[in-house]
């Protein structure tokens, strides 16, 4: 069995991508990893080159800034570097510049990949999600966030990135995928403020136009963090490889995890899904079999 790891990332120095934690946390599982680095304006390109393995493949590409609907251009760069993968993996480990496999998880992962390794029905492997924000002690628990995605696909010809390079479709169709016992720790809102602040407003050019941008996210110095709906404290541990960048940590964070802001609808929503752990509505990117 073969695996190819893949992502890509662009500016990760200047926007504080945690993007070598993500590429270390699974490169024990990877027999090759290709990196596309869209042309930066800071040192992303030696940040990558740096990292001490022999199985990383680096690809230059260059972003077209003129896509600015729908993060279309995330979802080509991940096209560009999932092409780049030997034609004789069995499975495709993707993983964005802001997520993180925590190092308890690795043999759940190689077990699974195994077991499905000749079931040609399963097209994909489906992780659940922490999403971090604010700080490393506080995840976000609102039907803001998604629950789950797919994260290991079977290399087959037809499969490309959706949308916005949340997941993926197999010919235009939802991939048909297995629920595995494993968590990405999503660290993307995870970030000093005057950082984040710049994030966002690069962010969201790839999703609205000019006027939009300067009318939703100012021109400000920090990144208002009091803004989100719900959060709940994080009681497990990180992974090992997060260690020294939440030890570095220099901005403080408070949060009353038991105030909520939700409208009546949301507060019903919520409750249920508490309660029952059913999120009702819920968007789906995949066929769990």
């Amino acid at each position: 069995m073969k695996v190819s790891g893949f992502t890509f990332i662009r500016n990760a120095v200047l926007y504080d991508y945690p993007v070598v934690e993500a590429i270390t946390s699974i490169l024990p599982l990877c027999d090759e990893f290709i990196v596309a680095i869209g042309s930066s304006g800071d040192t992303t390109y030696d940040l990558i080159r740096k990292i001490p393995s022999d199985k990383i493949r680096i690809i230059n590409t260059v972003w077209d800034d003129t896509l600015r609907t729908g993060g279309r251009v995330f979802a080509l760069e991940t096209n560009k570097a999932f092409k780049e993968i030997a034609k004789d993996s069995t499975w495709a480990f993707y993983i964005q510049g802001d997520e993180v496999v925590h190092e308890k998880y690795l043999p759940e992962i190689q077990k699974e990949m195994i077991r499905y390794k000749g079931a040609t029905e399963v097209e994909g492997l489906l992780f659940n999600y922490f999403h971090f924000f604010g700080s490393y002690d506080y995840i976000g628990d609102s039907r803001r966030w998604y629950r789950r995605e797919v994260r290991i696909l079977r290399n087959l010809p037809g499969i490309s990135s959706y949308r916005d390079a949340q997941g993926f479709r197999l010919n235009q169709r939802k991939l048909n995928v297995k629920k595995i016992n494993a968590s990405i720790y999503h660290y993307g809102w995870v970030k000093s403020p005057a950082i984040q602040q710049l994030k966002q407003r690069n962010f969201n050019r790839y999703w609205h136009p000019d006027e939009w941008i300067n009318e939703k996210v100012p021109v400000v110095n920090d990144f208002d963090y009091s803004s989100i709906d719900s959060l709940k404290h994080f009681n497990g541990s990180h992974p090992a490889v997060m260690k020294e960048r939440i030890r570095s940590m220099n901005w403080e964070f408070a949060c009353d995890p038991t105030k909520k802001k939700f409208g009546l609808l949301h507060r019903v929503l919520h409750g249920i899904e508490r309660t029952t752990g059913w999120r009702i509505g819920e968007y789906r990117n995949y066929r769990v079999i």
